[in-house]
Parts: C-alpha cells; structure tokens; sequence
C-alpha cells in the first residue's frame, strides 16, 4: 500500500476534512489532495465523491470555499479532492502562465515532452488515486461518483466517459464542454498533446466522445452560470454539448443559473443539489 501522510486534520460538520500528501508513482512527484470523512465512516464503508478543481486551483479551493462538508455529511458521502496538476518538477515553463503547467494539468495524460514524463492526470485520477483512496479510507469501492468545475468539469466529463461504469454518475459546473474548439483547450492540447495531433484531442473533449460512449446508462449533469464572462467569452460552450448528446442520444441536463457568475460564490450556491444527485445514484 502507498504511504500518505498527514498534513492536517480538521473537525467540519462532526467529521474530518484531512489533507494528505503522498508519492505519485504516475506523476513522478510528491502530491497532496484532501479528503472530508463524515462521522459515519468511523463506524461503516462508504461512497465516495471525486471532485476536480479549475484552472489555477490546488487541492484546497474547494474545500475551503464550497460548504460541501455540510452535505457529505447529510449524505454520508466521502469527498476526495486531488490537486489540478504535478507540482515542482522543473519543466521549464511550468510557472509561465496561469492556464497552462502547474495549476492547469486539464486531466489528460500528456503525449509530448517535455510534460509526458509528470503531466498524466487522467491516469493518475482514474487509477492510482482511486487506489489509495480505497486502499486507505473506508469506502464502498465500486461505489464512487465524480463532479468538477470548469477545467475540473471538463476532467469529470471525460473521466467518466471514458471509463464506462466506473462512476455511477457525474456532475460539472460551468465545464470547459468543447476544448478542441476553445482557446484555454486548444493552448492546453497543443502543448500536452501536440499541434499536429488534432485528431487525438477530440479523445479528450466531452463533445466528440459522448458520440461513442457505449457503456451503462449515464446521465451528463450539467450546471451553468448565465453571466459567467467565461462563458461569454466562448470558452465553456456548454450547448455544444447538449447538441453532441442529444445526438448520440446520451441524457443530459443543463441547469441555467440566472445572473451567477463562475465564481465559488456560484458552486457553493448550488452544491448541495449536485452531493444530492450524485447520493441518490450512489445508495
């Protein structure tokens, strides 16, 4: 079993909000991620709840600014937030700008150096972080959901298309819907995936894989800010994927949210009816 350790340990809502640290093997580098167990897992097994962060975020934003403990704890819901990408592995330009490298790791396993050796965070979410979680904690470990919120939207979406009938069921807020054809997506693949690979970029793009999903009934939950800048700067195109589902014939939702922004402001105002949703599928 992979080591963790303890980096704090905090009573919310009767339970613990922890942040661990440990060494990725996937990753090649020491990382952190949070998990919130409600006083139900002192005595029993329960589901879990991946969530995934945005663009510039690390292991701590949602944890602090969401209110979620309040409704895992209602729920019975293990909550497990991972950081947004490798940290302190000296690529050269990690750090040069805020929607690609450290922060912005946008869940997929990258294909070009020099970022294919650390930047493999589909894998490493999808796999060994899945481990040490039901390594570690008490869960049910074929009983776990998946949510995130812009670029971390993007990440559920594809996670969970991507791996038919591993999450019972998955939820994003204002997800970055269509990167193939937006500019945070295209910056990001080019880099991670290559220029000349287009075609490969649309294996990570919810739009183009809900045509091929052939799994367990899923349902695309959908949650967006009607005056979010990001959306109207073309960067979320959220209808493109309604389009793309209603297409493949995949169920999804959209919930309009009038006048919220892209903010935690907004995520904290509607979480509790995401942890709901994701609860009913999880029992």
């Amino acid at each position: 079993m992979t080591a963790i350790s303890l980096i704090s340990s905090t009573k919310c809502f009767g339970g613990l909000q922890k942040i661990y640290s440990h060494q990725s093997k996937e990753l090649a580098c020491e990382m952190k991620f949070a998990v919130f167990l409600p006083a139900a897992a002192e005595d029993r097994r329960l589901p879990v709840l991946y969530w995934l962060s945005g663009l510039t975020c690390n292991e701590t934003n949602f944890i602090q600014k969401a209110g979620a403990q309040r409704y895992a704890t209602e729920h019975n819901l293990i909550v497990v937030c991972p950081d947004t990408s490798p940290r302190n592995v000296n690529l050269p330009g990690e750090d040069d700008s805020w929607d690609f490298g450290s922060g912005a790791g946008f869940y997929v396993d990258a294909t070009q150096e020099p970022w294919s050796k650390h930047y493999r965070m589909f894998s490493y979410v999808t796999q060994e972080l899945i481990e040490l979680i039901n390594g570690n904690f008490p869960t049910v470990a074929n009983k776990m959901s998946i949510a995130g919120h812009s670029m971390g939207g993007h990440g559920a979406l594809i996670c969970a298309l991507k791996n038919p009938g591993l999450y019972k069921s998955v939820s994003a807020f204002a997800p970055i819907s269509n990167p193939t054809r937006c500019p945070w997506g295209e910056k990001a693949f080019g880099g991670y995936l290559g220029m000349d690979s287009k075609e490969e970029w649309k294996s990570w793009d919810a739009s183009e894989l809900v045509a091929g999903y052939n799994g367990p009934p899923l349902e695309l939950y959908l949650d967006q800010g009607s005056e979010d800048s990001f959306l109207k700067d073309g960067q979320l195109l959220p209808q493109n994927l309604v389009d793309a589902c209603r297409a493949a014939q995949v169920p999804c939702v959209l919930n309009m949210r009038e006048g919220y922004d892209h903010s935690y402001f907004y995520v904290a105002s509607f979480i509790g009816e995401h942890i709901a949703y994701h609860a009913r599928h999880l029992q």
